[in-house]
């Protein structure tokens, strides 16, 4: 019997951007199934709820191989949850990439994880969720930050909050 393939690819996706959807889409080509993990984090306070950020990443990430769960402890526990060993990250620069060693080494004392670093291509360097949430506040385009269902999603939002 071969083993499946699955790798966690984690984050808070306040909101999803078109960078996570091209990791995703990466991972898609390597892995046979990607946990898409929305993790909770205490210390963080997200513009968008947890549901809305759920759906947000069903609709950017709609694929049968694709599942979407929500987590709240370490990525160490859900990798073993998952029964996953390729936790993969995606970085724009090397910032992140210091950032994601950080957390690598960290992470190798509590468990035995193999780390998947994904480059973003260069057209998308600027791309973030912090970018998205500034451009929400001063009415600028999401077009080329999100998917256009996610666009959509978070405009349908804004106008049942005007209500």
């Amino acid at each position: 019997m071969n083993k499946q393939k699955k790798c966690v690819f984690a984050g808070t996706f306040d909101p999803p951007t078109v960078g996570h959807k091209y990791v995703i889409d990466t991972c898609l080509t390597v892995f046979d199934e990607v946990v898409v993990a929305l993790m909770v984090n205490p210390q963080k306070k997200p513009t968008f709820s947890l549901e809305e950020r759920q759906e947000m990443l069903r609709l950017c990430a709609s694929n049968d191989r694709v599942r979407v769960v929500t987590f709240s402890g370490t990525a160490a526990e859900l990798m073993k949850k998952e029964g996953a060993d390729v936790y993969v990250r995606g970085i724009r620069g090397a910032q992140d990439v210091e950032y994601e060693n950080y957390n690598f080494y960290a992470t190798k004392k509590i468990a035995d994880v193999n780390v998947f670093y994904i480059p973003c291509p260069q057209e998308l360097l600027h791309v973030s969720s912090s970018m998205v949430r500034t451009a929400l506040q001063f009415g600028i385009s999401l077009d080329g930050y999100v998917t256009k269902e996610v666009k959509d999603f978070i405009l349908k939002r804004a106008e049942r909050r005007k209500d």
